[in-house]
């Protein structure tokens, strides 16, 4: 104790301590980057390879079977693989169990030594090489999209856009620049095909021709008199004149490449096409590096794009940022801080009402002293400054006095008493040092296990448990060293009350008279009161388990954004699609106010959903970007409910839909069953049979499948005695085949920094039908000729416009939502399941598979469940350490089920629903309704001890602890109320938790103070009085 009296009397260590870390800590905070959300590596990998050409079933067989081969043979610890084969392009994604970070970086390096691997010794010579990319919180939705317009996009346009994306991929902070509508550039050789037949040459005497004179060789280096020379063939070029006359060999002399083709330079055929305010655009989606600060990411944005209009306004076009993040990241920090900023006044003045303006004061400025402490610490850790990490400053802002409360409500009684304030500092921290500490390390057990709450959502969540335990452990620095050193410093005496101080002290003595009148009440009458208890929890119980509280795990705040999604049949063009687009965006922008609405896009050949894109030139969608809730302006959901009506579920043959984004972790929808097999067509069976039994239940909506037919397939297959008689080689006829359809590609080139196709295809002219395509003919070896009909067999069908794989094997996916008044997630699941019980004998061969949101859900609850069970046994320990008791540990966790019947009727008056982070609140509300019931117990013990009789003993107690008691409860109630109601701004992501520890605190506090005695007294009444 001389120690610590020395560090008292040394008020200038203190204030230096003091002033210093206020100092780092703004420092910290102003340097912290600021985002929306943490940082979080979802440990999905991504796979997409390129087969240019390739039909769905091509690309399955060629592409994706080899590398989901490879994967499920020689990589470990895989959850799920999910792939998707479509035309041109296989897309594979990886999703690892829950690993650490070294092991993580293990596997991923396994990964793509695996793929490319297959890559060199299995996939086809024309498929390019794959892409991995790993999936994050910042890399899985754009930080910023901007548009580039023009009245009439031509090639120094599209060679605009490429070199703005170099440049955008320039700025600091980007990691990925996504861009759309804009094709790669292509250099074409169009030749004539009766040309090539005068001359009895060929597609791919041509593309031989190209072949051999465009490439570069290294021929090696020769030792000569006149030193070491490097030997080298140089083929390629970019001048048309140059290609122009490359020289082809006929049976009737050599002619110049130019007398058979056209050559010119050109793009890919668009795969996706996008418009803004009706002008074709280029869409380019950002995302930001992993801790990159968004909001400074977006001021350098804004000033790359007002250098760039200089250079845009002259040539006609316009570049626009139609969305970011940092209105809402601004918005969600802004929210927090507000709830912050209202629940520490309410602090401060609930202090002040039972202690003064001086006590009030010298607790009000722990607050900052521990929050500029934490802020250093998480900023050394590389923590951004984000909504988790404010909303584990909210959470523990009540907490943060509650300790210094206890400690300063006891030198504020032994100075009413006449001691100076030294003295009175001492002999408080005799008293209190130990429940004191006891109760923060319970609070801190409670939060410390959420911290290994499994899966996305425990990563998304793991950073407030830490801010939570950082900032209480800094608050008992602040309690037991720098409080006492200012109390005695200020010199704080009652030798002269004010009126004010008068009025709060009869206030005080109020308190504490009532609510001995009312415990002796109790306890005259145990058996009645506690009764009454029973029957408020069964209430509880009633209204739990009847269907009065809504449940839904995973409720989240929308984006101010609006996916208006259209799906129209396969015959549909890209064209088509980005009619029906446009159409939507008309039909959105007539019920929405002009100032509501930032900006809107339309594009076709893709549509995202909340799980993964959907391509294909069927598929379409209007973007809408909406401002922020500015005064009366409607709410997200009122908005897509005016939309939803305006659009409707169908227009014309397009199937329509609203997809709209929450915050939070990535979620899928509640309904999302793979239906998995080895045929299609038996898939098919059991996935029609499942939607048709859903759809006829009004609790299931919009139950969708992400199967599609493709459109009309023309199979060819070599006809070999055929190809024999005629003495031509197979790959003379898959030479014609590919030039005369999609084009031949015969090689590539480096030009102006990007990499251009060259591309063999047969000028056609309007005979674009499939009697055209099997009359063309071909020269034979001995100068005849031979159409391609007599070559092949034709088989006409409808192919696959996606094929779906969930690990291994092919799929089909049952989507849709719920109607979550009456069904929840694991209910609607367990009906399905019930239901394929009782028609899985008729289709042997087909599993489901019930993982997604289910999977999440039951890994959330397993998990939190035993994280709750891991608090209740470190708060067991901790409280069985400080009692020497087995017994005095279990009353007080007594508090724990008392806090849980507040939490019942919580949700019930702010009909916040039963979610996922609800239930993480109670978990830490375990922690913190204990606290009351540790300041009771050990303050009768103490005078127990003291030679009290157990009845004296249990009131004396309840009477000199209830004020400190309502002080702490208040506190921490007043802290998160903002929070809980939204105040300061409401989030269905956070406010639950707040509504859960608020209404749990209040009625815990309210019967722990009657319940916690009454057990008490039980257990002590028939020991002896033993004098001190």
């Amino acid at each position: 104790m001389n120690l610590l009296r020395r560090f008292l009397e040394n008020h200038v260590l203190a204030n230096l301590t003091f002033g210093l870390v206020i100092i780092l800590g703004i420092l910290a905070y102003q340097e912290m980057p600021r985002a929306r959300d943490p940082e979080i590596n979802f440990n999905w990998i991504d796979i997409t390879t390129a087969l240019p050409g390739a039909s769905s079933i091509d690309v399955e067989k060629r592409v994706t079977d080899p590398i989901e081969d490879t994967i499920s043979s020689t990589v470990r610890d895989l959850r799920f693989v999910t792939s998707t084969s479509r035309e041109g392009v296989s897309s594979i994604l990886v999703r690892f169990n829950q690993l650490s970070k070294t092991e993580f970086r293990e596997r991923v390096a396994d990964l793509r030594r695996e793929v490319q691997n297959v890559y060199t010794d299995q996939l086809p010579d024309e498929a390019l090489d794959p892409q991995i990319r790993e999936i994050t919180s910042s890399s899985g939705f754009p930080t910023a999209s901007l548009v580039l317009t023009a009245q009439s996009p031509d090639e120094a346009f599209r060679r605009y856009a490429a070199d703005l994306k170099l440049a955008l991929e320039r700025q600091p902070g980007v990691d990925e620049v996504l861009k759309m509508g804009s094709e790669d550039p292509e250099l074409r050789i169009a030749f004539y095909p009766e040309k090539l037949l005068g001359l009895a040459i060929n597609p791919n005497d041509l593309a031989d021709t190209v072949r051999a004179y465009f490439s570069d060789v290294a021929i090696g280096d020769m030792n000569t008199a006149n030193g070491r020379w490097l030997v080298r063939l140089e083929g390629t070029s970019s001048s048309l004149d140059e290609l122009e006359a490359f020289p082809v060999v006929t049976a009737q002399g050599v002619v110049p490449l130019g007398s058979l083709a056209e050559i010119y330079r050109s793009s890919a055929e668009p795969s996706i096409l996008a418009h803004y305010q009706g002008q074709p655009a280029i869409m380019f989606n950002i995302t930001k590096q992993e801790q990159a600060n968004t909001l400074q990411l977006l001021d350098n944005l804004n000033q790359f794009i007002e250098r760039q209009q200089a250079v845009v306004i002259p040539q006609g076009y316009h570049l626009a940022l139609v969305d970011d993040q940092t209105i809402s990241t601004r918005d969600a920090i802004r929210t927090m801080q507000w709830n912050a900023g209202i629940g520490l006044s309410l602090v401060i003045l609930v202090v002040f009402i039972f202690l003064g303006g001086r006590i009030a004061l010298l607790t009000g400025i722990g607050i900052p002293f521990t929050l500029a402490a934490t802020f250093f610490i998480l900023h050394a850790m590389g923590m951004s400054l984000n909504n988790t990490v404010l909303l584990g400053v909210v959470i523990a802002l009540g907490m943060l006095v509650d300790d210094a409360v206890v400690v300063v409500e006891t030198i504020y009684y032994r100075l009413q008493q006449g001691g100076s304030a030294m003295e009175a500092a001492m002999a408080a921290l005799q008293e209190v040092a130990a429940p004191v500490f006891t109760s923060v390390l319970t609070t801190i057990a409670a939060f410390l296990p959420l911290m290994l709450l499994p899966g996305i959502m425990g990563d998304f969540l793991r950073v407030i448990p830490m801010v939570v335990c950082i900032a209480l452990a800094v608050s008992l620095l602040e309690a037991f060293w720098m409080l006492p050193a200012h109390v005695s410093v200020m010199r704080v005496n009652f030798d002269k009350t004010s009126a004010l101080q008068r009025k709060r002290q009869h206030f005080s003595r109020n308190i504490r008279h009532y609510y001995s009148l009312l415990l002796i009440r109790v306890m005259r009458h145990p058996v009645r009161s506690l009764l009454g208890i029973v029957g408020v929890a069964a209430l509880a119980v009633l209204l739990l388990v009847g269907g009065v509280i809504n449940v839904n795990f995973f409720a989240a705040d929308p984006y101010r954004l609006l996916y208006i999604n259209a799906e129209s049949p396969a015959r549909y063009t890209i064209d088509d699609s980005m009619a029906v687009a446009e159409q939507l965006e008309r039909k959105a922008l007539a019920v929405l106010e002009p100032e509501e609405v930032r900006a809107t896009v339309a594009y076709s050949g893709i549509m995202f959903t909340q799980t993964e894109p959907y391509f294909g030139e069927n598929y379409s969608q209007a973007f809408i970007s909406l401002n922020p809730i500015r005064g009366d302006m409607r709410d997200t959901y009122s908005l897509i409910a005016a939309v939803e009506d305006a659009v409707g579920e169908q227009l014309g043959e397009s199937k329509v839909s609203v997809l709209v984004l929450e915050d939070g972790p990535p979620v899928g929808q509640p309904v999302s069953v793979k239906v998995r097999g080895d045929r299609f067509e038996d898939i098919q069976a059991v996935v029609d049979q499942i939607s048709a039994h859903l759809q006829a239940d009004p609790r299931f909506k919009i139950i969708n499948t992400d199967f599609k037919t493709g459109s009309p397939q023309l199979k060819l297959t070599l006809d070999g005695d055929a190809i024999q008689r005629a003495g031509i080689a197979p790959q003379v006829v898959t030479a014609a085949l590919q030039s005369r359809v999609d084009g031949l590609l015969i090689g590539r080139y480096q030009n102006l920094g990007e990499e251009v196709d060259i591309r063999l295809l047969a000028r056609t002219g309007s005979e674009d039908n499939l009697d055209a395509l099997l009359s063309t003919t071909l020269t034979t070896a001995n100068g005849g000729t031979v159409r391609l009909s007599t070559l092949l067999q034709a088989e006409y069908g409808s192919g696959y416009q996606n094929i779906r794989h969930y690990n291994f094997k092919r799929s089909i996916t049952i989507n849709g939502d719920i109607d979550e008044t009456q069904l929840d997630a694991v209910a609607a699941n367990d009906l399905i399941r019930a239901y394929w019980d009782t028609i899985r004998a008729q289709h042997p061969g087909i599993s489901l598979d019930f993982s997604g949101v289910l999977d999440d859900i039951e890994e959330n609850l397993s998990g939190i469940s035993m994280l709750f069970a891991m608090g209740l046994g470190l708060i067991y320990l901790i409280l069985g350490t400080q009692f020497k008791s087995y017994l005095q540990p279990l009353m007080i966790l007594v508090s724990v089920p008392l806090a849980f019947i507040g939490v019942v009727f919580g949700l019930v008056l702010t009909n916040n629903p039963l979610s996922f982070t609800s239930m993480y609140g109670v978990v830490a509300l375990s922690g913190i309704s204990v606290n009351s019931a540790i300041v009771l117990i050990s303050a009768a013990n103490s005078r127990l001890k003291s030679g009290m009789s157990p009845l004296h003993a249990t009131i004396y107690a309840g009477r000199r602890r209830v004020v400190p008691i309502l002080i702490t409860s208040t506190t921490t109630i007043a802290g998160l109320f903002s929070l809980a109601l939204g105040i300061g701004g409401k989030s269905l992501l956070w406010g639950p938790i707040a509504a859960t520890i608020v209404s749990g605190l209040l009625f815990s506090t309210v019967l722990v103070l009657v319940v916690i005695p009454l057990i008490y007294y039980a257990s002590v009444r028939s020991q002896p009085v033993v004098l001190s």
